[in-house]
């Protein structure tokens, strides 16, 4: 790995895992450890570093000197890839998803703060974008420029996620993770002992199309996995009071930050199916949080 790398990543912090002290779960039987992604580093946290590390070491190899992503006003992935891309000396161009706002988020403020170039594209040509999945895909490249997937997702992000499941030092049944465009699940299911079972949490509605995403980021055939679909309370970024009233009442209990796109939501899901007993007694369940906490900007608790 390119020497770049190596020292950004030897500032990161561990990446733990929180056991849950919770009255609920010893009645239902149940232990669960928070995989604390989000303490990797307060910017490039979670699955984001982990998506992005090999491919940046790959886009390094490649002499490029431009990185072009796509992603939403308060995309994770561009946020993160802005902010490692000017640590690296590396330009960047963001292609963000529907109008330009008459006042930018704090994400999009971010990204222009860290040197990124804002290109605003319809929901309809954002759409077309998701068809191009390799690095010189993207029509109309020019020299030296490399093209990031939406969410970074492609088979060099499975490399780096698989480094997560390497690192879980204790026995568990199931491992949990919330699902945007499905490559860390996908770097997960490939990874995990084959008695351990994989569950997905989808953060968008209608998101039927994440299994057969994730089946072709796959190097293998693989039954040990699911996705669940139920619980993304109305769509991507959508939220209620019911969520965000658990999620105040978690991070109370635990001291542990969620935030309601993705781990939010996972962790709800995890608890409301353990009082539906879907989980059976004694099972040992690890959540992981896949960081993103800058995107809880856009809400108001």
């Amino acid at each position: 790995m390119h020497l770049e790398l190596i020292k950004l990543e030897k500032t990161f912090k561990p990446s733990i895992l929180t056991k849950i002290d919770d009255p609920l779960l010893d009645q239902y039987q149940i232990k669960l450890w928070i995989k604390r992604d989000d303490l990797l580093h307060p910017i490039i946290s979670g699955n984001k570093w982990r998506k992005l590390k090999y491919t940046l070491d790959h886009a390094l190899s490649e002499g490029a000197d431009t990185l072009i992503s796509m992603g939403g006003a308060y995309s994770n992935h561009l946020h993160a890839l802005a902010y490692v891309s000017k640590a690296l000396g590396l330009k960047t161009i963001g292609l963000v998803r529907g109008e330009q706002p008459e006042t930018l988020t704090p994400t999009l403020s971010d990204l222009q703060n860290w040197g990124m170039v804002l290109k605003f594209v319809s929901r309809f040509d954002y759409r077309l974008l998701r068809q191009y999945k390799g690095c010189y895909d993207l029509p109309g490249l020019k020299p030296r420029q490399y093209w990031l997937p939406e969410g970074g997702a492609q088979a060099l992000a499975l490399k780096g996620v698989a480094e997560l499941v390497n690192e879980i030092d204790v026995a568990y049944d199931i491992l949990c993770v919330p699902c945007g465009t499905g490559a860390t699940l996908a770097g997960i299911i490939d990874m995990v002992p084959d008695q351990v079972s994989v569950m997905g949490f989808a953060a968008l509605k209608n998101a039927e199309f994440l299994q057969t995403d994730v089946e072709s980021l796959l190097p293998r055939p693989c039954s040990n996995w699911q996705i669940n679909m139920d619980y993304h309370f109305g769509g991507f970024a959508k939220t209620s009071a019911e969520l965000m009233t658990f999620m105040a009442d978690f991070e109370f209990k635990t001291g542990i930050p969620l935030e309601p796109v993705y781990t939010g939501k996972m962790i709800y899901a995890i608890y409301n199916l353990i009082t539906k007993h879907t989980f059976k007694p004694g099972q040992r369940i690890i959540a992981v949080h896949t960081g993103g906490l800058q995107g809880k900007r856009g809400f108001n608790a």
